[in-house]
């Protein structure tokens, strides 16, 4: 549908891309990923005919439409909610203001004339087109994505100007997706959902009928809609078949390949450098020799792809605490006459991990707030058990930096006396290397100062944990190591969060907060999600449309699908472990081949290259096999959207 030849862009002299190529079809599920400044988002402006790069060409079919839903920015104000969500609809728009302007003249123009029958055939025609865009159908529509993104009945009469940046993301979102563009591009789309929303909107861009390219660091998100990967990077675009998960593994396949076929390269090059330079001055190999400085020449050197850094953190030991570490008796708040929280009551004992979920406005950071003792409730009571030592970190904790600080004196003036000395090094571990640690905190970016936040809470004694929204700024890689972190973490833990993929290894209980009250469900955030989406919760699907008397079949039928793709993600995960096994064996045995002394081994030789080559037989199997298993995981996902 969309192809991009040779795209080259440069920013200064730092090379975002250099002769990318990749082709986006119709149906399409792409999810864009790579390292931070590697051009995901300018990727998305270029298709969106916001910026233009430098050089290469794009070709898109007649007709085709393309919409872009930025990461923030975006402010509507003027009209009521409704209003401006069916503004959306721009050829009913348009065909509507053609009919009041045939009725203007049906009411003007004299029945006898000319001009009065051509008004008539034209509201007929009018009216007919209108109905085959199925113009009745156009305000549900609209009611259906706006519920889908959290917003109430009542909110669709109020005007836009009223909504916070937030909602105003979601009031843009939802016009992007009531357009229907042929390929619709996402940035980061759930950094402003809760995770009710988040699941809709996985649910709908299942069902999506074009393209969709997301970028996003929600793992489960990636999973769950795309199946196929672009990572941007090396002035590249790669495109890889299957989802998150499954590029994981064919990338770490290629970079090993590719360290391989570099090792094997560079072992040659030293072989023909070492003969020019022992026979460069010897007439009888003088031939020999200028041969071998141009086939030098002439070689194409391998690159090895540059890993990116790493956080490397663990949380120090938690001081024991008594066996009961809070509870909560009776807890209400409100702001403006609106309760946010209601009878709260809990109890977390030792050692215990829970999640926190709700909607958007359900008191999730309010109640963390409250119980770091950072605001008061209207009523209740809050008790921290024996040695218990809270460490907060705020869903906007980086705005609670002192921006006149550079980072290593922001540290050390949060640090405890007796780990005020392990500042600079900790800084280190979170990639503030060496003038770094220097920087001011005003210059920082979002990413940074989350990790600067995380640094100062790991400088402080603690044993109870709240952390409130920790991985927004946060890129996959440094998710996964707060979260390895958080596993190997002895003390309690309190997690607000959204992000399933994050949250799930690390709680068995979620707390839901609702205008009603509280409840404990037993459990990680998937659980959760299922449960809420079996009791009906979630809402429909736009056109979506289930026969009462159906449910039940209904809800059989969607776990039999879920059963089949665990089952396929669970043979494909085993072929892929038995790849890498294989992969690793391959590279031991080509490295024992490549040493001098292999030949001395006699006979031995010949069973070790039988051996090999065994091997390399049964890896090829194992990728045949794994291409199998991926695409009936793949078919089995997108049937998924039908059930």
């Amino acid at each position: 549908m969309i192809e991009l030849k040779n795209i080259s862009l440069s920013f200064g002299a730092r090379r975002i891309f250099d002769s990318a190529c990749a082709v986006i079809n119709r149906g399409d599920r792409i999810g864009l990923v790579g390292s931070n400044g590697a051009g995901k988002s300018t990727l998305m402006k270029i298709l969106a005919g916001l910026e233009a790069p430098d050089g290469g060409e794009i070709s898109k079919p007649k007709g085709a439409t393309v919409g872009y839903l930025p990461q923030e920015g975006i402010v509507t104000a003027g009209r009521r909610l409704l209003d401006e969500a069916e503004s959306s609809f721009a050829d009913i728009m348009r065909l509507r203001a053609l009919l009041a302007e045939a009725d203007g003249i049906l009411a003007s123009a004299d029945p006898s004339s000319d001009e009065y029958a051509q008004a008539v055939w034209r509201t007929s025609d009018l009216r007919q087109r209108l109905e085959d865009a199925e113009e009745s159908k156009m305000r549900p529509r609209a009611q259906a994505v706006l519920g889908g993104l959290g917003f109430s009945q009542s909110d669709m009469a109020r005007d836009c100007s009223e909504f916070s940046g937030g909602w105003q993301m979601r009031i843009a979102m939802a016009k992007l997706l009531l357009a229907e563009p042929s390929l619709l591009m996402l940035d980061e789309p759930t950094n402003h959902l809760d995770i009710e929303s988040v699941a809709w909107l996985e649910d709908y861009l299942l069902s999506y009928r074009g393209a969709i390219m997301l970028v996003s660091h929600d793992r489960s998100l990636l999973n769950g809609v795309c199946t196929r990967i672009i990572h941007a990077g090396s002035g590249r675009l790669d495109s890889y078949a299957g989802n998150y998960d499954s590029f994981e593994i064919q990338s770490e396949a290629r970079r090993r390949q590719i360290e391989r076929a570099a090792a094997n390269q560079s072992r040659q090059i030293e072989k023909t450098e070492r003969f020019i330079e022992r026979f460069r001055y010897k007439a009888s190999k003088a031939a020999q020799v200028q041969s071998r400085i141009k086939m030098l020449d002439k070689i194409d050197r391998i690159k090895t792809e540059e890993t990116e850094a790493k956080i490397k953190f663990s949380f120090p030991p938690a001081p024991r605490s008594g066996q009961t570490v809070l509870k909560l008796s009776g807890i209400e708040k409100s702001f403006g006459g609106i309760k946010v929280l209601k009878g709260v009551n809990l109890r977390l004992e030792r050692g215990q991990r829970v999640g926190v979920a709700g909607v958007n406005g359900a008191g999730k950071s309010t109640l963390a707030k409250i119980i770091a003792g950072e605001l008061a409730p209207d009523s209740g009571t809050v008790e921290l058990g024996l040695n218990v030592k809270p460490a907060f970190f705020a869903q906007h904790q980086s705005g609670q930096l002192n921006p006149s600080n550079d980072a290593l004196t922001e540290a050390e003036e949060a640090a405890d006396p007796q780990r005020r000395s392990y500042a600079r090094s900790l800084l280190g571990s979170f990639l503030f290397r060496g003038d770094d640690v220097f920087k001011k905190v005003s210059v920082l970016s979002g990413g940074e100062k989350n990790r600067l936040a995380l640094v100062k809470i790991l400088l402080k004694e603690f044993n109870f944990l709240l952390l409130d929204e920790p991985t927004n700024h946060l890129d996959m890689a440094s998710k996964a190591v707060l979260q390895e972190a958080l596993k190997n973490y002895d003390g309690t833990c309190m997690i607000v969060s959204h992000d399933r993929a994050f949250l799930d290894p690390l709680v068995d209980e979620v707390i839901e907060l609702s205008p009603g009250g509280m409840r404990i469900i037993k459990g990680n955030l998937s659980d959760y999600v299922e449960k809420i989406r079996l009791e009906g919760r979630l809402a429909a699907r736009p056109g979506s449309s289930a026969r009462p008397g159906s449910e039940k079949d209904r809800r059989k039928k969607q776990a039999q699908i879920r059963a089949n793709i665990s089952r396929l993600r669970r043979e494909t995960a085993s072929f892929e472990a038995k790849i890498a096994q294989a992969e690793t064996d391959l590279e031991k045995m080509e490295l024992q081949m490549a040493s001098p002394d292999f030949f001395k081994k006699g006979p031995q030789c010949a069973a070790d290259a039988e051996a090999y080559n065994r091997l390399k037989e049964e890896l090829e199997g194992l990728y045949s096999e794994w291409e199998r298993a991926q695409s009936e995981l793949i078919k089995a996902e997108s049937g998924n959207e039908n059930a």
